[in-house]
């Protein structure tokens, strides 16, 4: 197998190549979670509970498409090594599955949820050929149990980055306000350009990455090496005990992140109803928190394990991103339209999400370390296999947490083309309810279930004495 890099620190250049392509990803994840359940529901006009169950569904169909990725990568053989093909392979599909996206037809409202399903489906699973391939190589690039982390660091920095500055290009140069759409994120001919701009950085960045990569890892394999071939190989793979237990607490927390991110624009536009500046400024603060979790992330993986690290980083994240709809609740938070308002929320968004982007980095260096382990008992290679669980639980309880938005919109009685200032207090108040009350229960369970993982170090690679693999509690 092609492993340059193994026992040793990744060159910085490796590193932000390595990371540059999920700016691709961190576009896709923004906008399917920010704007497209809004885009199908408020502009062009479907039921929100019809939009979420119809997004949660192409999610679960796609999802099952990540194993077979997985395994096909696991498994390719050619001279530019097994994840390159799909990488390379995957860049044009991508870009025309989001321009689709974002353009459906003039059609009846069964029809154009069919056309959500189906390009929706594809825009997930052209992502997944590159994606899932790209963070199999994580394993090739080191086997240091901290330098791991330190790699991601890159990888969750570009995402969050990417899909952070599209969103600033969107909030402050593509849905303006006018005078005929006070907001602007209702004007139905912004939704193309935001289209055409997305899927050319996504290009660019998927390409970028392979090439960046290709030198170092795009190599044919030295010796064939065992992967999972039938199915039965296949599931008693992903029976893994330490997968299994970190996937649980996979579950929990993107199933909060899911309904966290679908809502964003009906707590920020309606419950807090930010202007167009604020929306500009909340973007900033979304960045700078990734910047601050790129710097915290690696000391504290430092002064404890990862699971522990990530089980007190995901209750940190719902303690402070939930605050401020808990004053709002009780009346003692600022009024809107207060110049305290932005403030508030920002300084709470900021701690909150630069523990939620940790979470994330811990969690994904924990596959990397599964998949040693596996191989260590089994013999097997099944990197793209393993991470292509991670993805499919990802992308599916992301799906589930898409869905319970437009539940939840459902119950509460939000109104479709509704305008930021005319919702019933009531319905506001329910909702504030609803979102706080489960993001505090599913981030408490995920919390639980990152505590039990029960991996560590292998001997020699913990300098701060954590160094006991807990061998008993990892079989299947």
């Amino acid at each position: 197998m092609a492993t340059a890099i193994t026992d040793h620190r990744v060159p910085i250049r490796t590193k932000l190549a390595f990371g540059f392509g999920t700016v691709a990803f961190g576009i896709k994840d923004n906008g399917f979670s920010v704007f497209l359940l809004l885009f199908y529901n408020q502009v062009v006009g479907l039921p929100a509970e019809q939009v979420g169950a119809t997004i949660g569904v192409a999610l679960l169909l796609d999802a099952f498409i990540d194993p077979v990725v997985g395994n096909l990568s696991d498994r390719t053989r050619s001279r530019f090594g097994r994840r390159h093909p799909w990488m390379y392979g995957s860049a044009i599909p991508i870009a025309l599955a989001w321009l689709l996206l974002w353009n459906p037809p003039d059609a009846g409202p069964a029809a154009t949820l069919g056309y959500l399903l189906v390009i929706g489906f594809l825009v997930r699973a052209t992502l997944s050929a590159y994606e899932v391939p790209s963070i199999s190589l994580l394993p090739e690039l080191t086997s240091d149990y901290h330098e791991r982390t330190i790699v991601l660091r890159y990888r969750l920095l570009f995402g969050w980055g990417g899909g952070l500055v599209m969103l600033a290009i969107a909030y402050g140069l593509i849905f303006v306000d006018t005078p005929e759409y006070p907001n602007g994120l209702l004007n139905p001919a912004g939704y193309p350009a935001y289209a055409m701009i997305g899927a050319a950085i996504m290009f660019i960045s998927v390409i970028a990455s392979a090439l960046g990569t290709h030198r170092l890892l795009a190599k044919p394999m030295a010796q064939r090496v065992e992967t999972a071939e039938s199915l039965g190989q296949i599931l008693s793979t992903l029976k893994y005990r330490p997968f299994l237990v970190l996937m649980l607490g996979a579950l929990f927390g993107n199933a909060n992140q899911g309904i966290t991110f679908a809502l964003t624009n009906y707590l920020y536009d309606f419950v807090w109803e930010f202007s167009s500046a604020a929306f500009v400024g909340y973007t900033a603060i979304l960045f700078a928190s990734a910047v601050a979790s790129f710097l915290v992330v690696v000391p504290i993986g430092r002064r404890m394990r990862k699971q522990r690290a990530a089980a007190i980083c995901i209750l940190v994240a719902i303690a402070f991103g939930t605050v401020p709809y808990w004053a709002r609740l009780i009346g003692i938070a600022p009024e809107n339209g207060s110049p305290w308002l932005v403030p508030f929320i920002y300084a709470f968004t900021f701690v909150g999400n630069t523990a939620a982007i940790s979470v994330v980095m811990f969690t994904t260096s924990m596959m990397a370390d599964v998949t040693d382990h596996a191989a260590g008992e089994s013999g097997k290679r099944t990197e793209g296999l393993f991470f292509a669980g991670y993805f499919f639980l990802q992308k599916a309880i992301s799906g589930v947490g898409i869905f319970l938005s437009g539940l939840i919109l459902g119950l509460v009685g939000f109104p479709e083309s509704a305008v930021p200032g005319t919702v019933g207090e009531p319905t506001l108040a329910r909702l504030t309810l609803f979102y706080a009350l489960s993001s505090v229960l599913l981030g408490i369970a995920a919390a639980w279930a990152f505590r039990k993982f029960p991996l560590g170090p292998v001997a020699g690679e913990d300098p701060a004495g954590l160094k006991e693999v807990e061998d008993s509690a990892v079989r299947t």
